[in-house]
């Protein structure tokens, strides 16, 4: 096993494709999937499935990804301070529903650690899309919320994938809504109440099922429903005509602006907002830098 061999691995699991790692470390095709091929032999396991959707990592992968990781590392730490060799562009994905703070604790990140190079994602994406993100390491950290109807089928779901659940913070529900809305004064909202308005959710694709919904009580029907794809489209509709979605009360001025307010909901219920991980893997340098961040964007929640 060469400290090259385990660089080849981190590349192909950060494309999903040897095509494309190849490409990336300025080797054949053929040279990347031997010297691969002849790793997976040394140690007697598959680090690999090969589909003819592409590759992923196996389970055991997963967990020889996260080793490959924490030596590639500190052996450029020390290439850094004992041969002057500039670090390598640092890669790190997170994937998360639409929450205002996790952008908020990326930004922080990028300045904190934003070196002379890298390669960073922050995808806002779908509930399911999340945790396949996270289960199959294209993202290192997933964040979504639980609550008493969802738990169970996100907890199983979690278990199959070998993830863990770490809470960030409890929240009681909000309305996000304009400040011009009829309902912007009042101190409390009900559910009654916001029957004449469009309820704005955000898609969840394939796997549109009550329990991956991004906001609570999704199993109630409404007279006016519009569902879409991106945080600013619902923030635009929530202006334009006057809509309502239901989250955590957790906005970040700086990015959303003085025209949408949460105003609390009148109903007994919690998220539980929190990330997810692979189980008993340790996160790598940035993954637990923004896991700090995230502490602090949410300190007050």
């Amino acid at each position: 096993m060469t400290l090259q061999q385990l660089k080849y691995i981190i590349e192909v699991a950060n494309r999903g494709s040897i095509n494309e790692a190849a490409k990336r470390l300025f080797i054949s095709q053929p040279s990347l999937s031997n010297a691969i091929k002849d790793l997976e032999d040394e140690l007697h396991i598959s680090i690999f499935e090969r589909t003819n959707k592409g590759i992923t990592l196996s389970k055991e992968g997963v967990e020889f990804l996260s080793y490959a990781r924490q030596v590639v590392e500190q052996a450029e730490l020390l290439e850094s301070r004992y041969l002057n060799v500039k670090p390598s562009k640092q890669h790190f994905s997170v994937s998360t529903q639409h929450y205002a703070f996790a952008v908020n604790a990326f930004v922080k990140l990028v300045k904190q650690y934003g070196y002379e190079e890298y390669e960073l994602a922050l995808r806002e994406t779908k509930t399911y899309e999340i945790i396949e993100d996270v289960r199959t390491m294209r993202s290192e950290i997933g964040i979504l919320y639980l609550n008493e109807f969802n738990e169970k089928v996100i907890n199983k779901l979690l278990k199959a994938g070998n993830l863990q659940f770490t809470s960030l913070f409890t929240a009681k529900p909000h309305v996000f809504i304009s400040v011009h809305n009829p309902l912007a004064r009042q101190s409390m909202i009900t559910i009654e109440e916001l029957q004449d308005y469009p309820c704005l959710s955000f898609d969840q694709g394939e796997y549109n099922s009550f329990h991956f919904s991004e906001e609570i009580l999704s199993t109630l029907t409404h007279k006016k429903s519009i569902r879409v794809n991106d945080r600013a489209t619902l923030f635009n509709l929530l202006i334009g005509l006057n809509g309502y979605t239901i989250s955590t009360g957790v906005l970040s001025r700086d990015l959303n602006g003085n025209d949408i307010i949460p105003v609390p909901l009148d109903i007994q219920e919690s998220i539980h907002v929190g990330w997810i991980s692979h189980r008993n893997l340790s996160l790598s340098l940035l993954g637990t830098a923004y896991i700090d961040a995230l502490k602090e964007a949410t300190s007050q929640a």
